[in-house]
């Protein structure tokens, strides 16, 4: 085209282009986007509704209520909008306010799987587990190979004591697709057979993969606490905050613990299966280096290479814990510190560790001492609420160990 034949976009192609950007993960292009036609039309619908989505993704949740609230004043008939509404309002802490949003999308289009799901774990989360089972069920019946839908319907069933329902729904989904991951995994944790060792690497990629976009406001919803829990812990053990250290985080996430550990770092490193984690913990500018493969065999390869290591709910997909240690005691320096979270299997300290029906590992203190001990680490624990689950707070153990000099 000649330059004399340019023409500019329309309002509607300039919201279109945004969209795609967004899904892209382009933000800063899309919000430049949005408030360009937001300039010319203050009161469009469409780009207030993504305006607030795209400000959920940057952490702005409250922000992003407001948004999309003002855009279904305008346009109150979109379904898919009242559930997105939901989303943000159960991540703010107001589920009474995400449960009214989910059924209005459920009543404007009964068709609506993604709002039984969710409306599905918000009740589920409230403790009305046998309401949860029913929009898990409703869910699987609109979109009958629902992965999400039938590992929630499992869990549901267990909850309220429905065990055998539970593996039925899990045996028929990994009959069907015999190659599952999660299938396969959440089948050992509610039949309570075939246990592995630890959660294989394609439920943990997969799993993560898929809820990347949603994890850190998931987590402010159940007041999650583990890396503030590690971080003190460097503070208990007297690291200083001087900008010396070289540091790894073992399964980083979305990097949540990234700006707490950077003052402590003149290196910082994230190593994460999840390449959609990674993505999002890319965009924190605070690691020096971020790295996607199995934590183990990153260890290995990598001799007293670290001061210091933490990991943030990351071991909670190990079972047996030997193999990790000594990775760990191998890449810490002399005088190193390793810490980390786990869940703690109150009261079962006869029992090494347990697969939970929620398909995370919880482990016995006395266990988890005799395998770092047995890695030449000398360990410390205290007790710790991780986050809340169902309205209660989640036991947990923040694990200091330390290399000998």
């Amino acid at each position: 085209m000649e330059p004399s034949e340019a023409r500019a976009l329309t309002v509607d192609e300039a919201i279109a282009l945004a969209i795609q950007l967004q899904k892209q993960h382009h933000l800063p292009e899309a919000e430049q986007i949005y408030a360009r036609v937001l300039d010319v039309a203050p009161h469009h619908p469409d780009a207030l509704h993504y305006t607030g989505l795209l400000a959920h993704q940057q952490g702005r949740t409250d922000e992003a209520v407001d948004l999309i609230g003002e855009s279904l004043v305008l346009s109150p008939n979109q379904a898919d909008w009242h559930s997105n509404l939901g989303v943000l309002l159960r991540a703010t802490g107001r589920p009474e306010e995400a449960e009214v949003a989910y059924r209005t999308a459920i009543r404007l289009c009964p068709d609506h799987v993604d709002a039984y799901t969710n409306l599905g774990i918000l009740l589920n989360g409230l403790g009305r587990a046998k309401e949860a089972s029913e929009c898990f069920c409703r869910a699987i019946t609109l979109r009958p190979k629902h992965p999400d839908a039938r590992r929630l319907l499992a869990l549901a069933h267990c909850i309220i004591g429905e065990v055998d329902e539970a593996v039925s729904v899990l045996e028929e989904w990994l009959a069907e697709d015999p190659e599952n991951p999660i299938a396969a995994h959440m089948l050992a944790a509610c039949a309570a057979r075939d246990v592995p060792l630890r959660a294989s690497d394609a439920f943990v990629e997969t799993t993560f993969d898929a809820f990347a976009a949603s994890f850190e406001a998931k987590l402010q919803s159940l007041e999650y606490r583990a890396p503030e829990l590690v971080a003190a812990a460097l503070v208990t053990a007297g690291i200083a905050a001087d900008g010396r250290l070289e540091i790894l985080d073992i399964g980083c996430g979305t990097g949540l613990c990234g700006p707490l550990l950077r003052p402590y770092a003149s290196r910082l490193v994230g190593v994460d299966l999840s390449t959609g984690m990674l993505a999002h913990a890319r965009e924190k500018n605070v690691y020096t280096d971020l790295r996607q493969c199995e934590l183990t065999e990153f260890l290995r390869a990598r001799h007293e290479a670290f001061d210091v290591m933490v990991s943030a709910d990351t071991l909670v997909y190990f079972g047996d814990l030997l193999e990790f240690c000594h990775a760990a005691a191998s890449a810490l320096r002399p005088s190193g510190l390793l810490v980390f979270t786990l869940e703690h299997a109150v009261g079962e300290d006869d029992i090494d560790y347990r697969l939970e029906l929620h398909g995370r590992y919880s482990h016995g203190l006395p266990y988890v001492k005799r395998v770092l001990t047995q890695s030449g680490l000398t360990a410390e624990a205290e007790s710790a609420e991780l986050r809340n689950e169902a309205g209660a707070p989640v036991a947990g153990l923040v694990v200091r160990a330390t290399k000998p000099a």
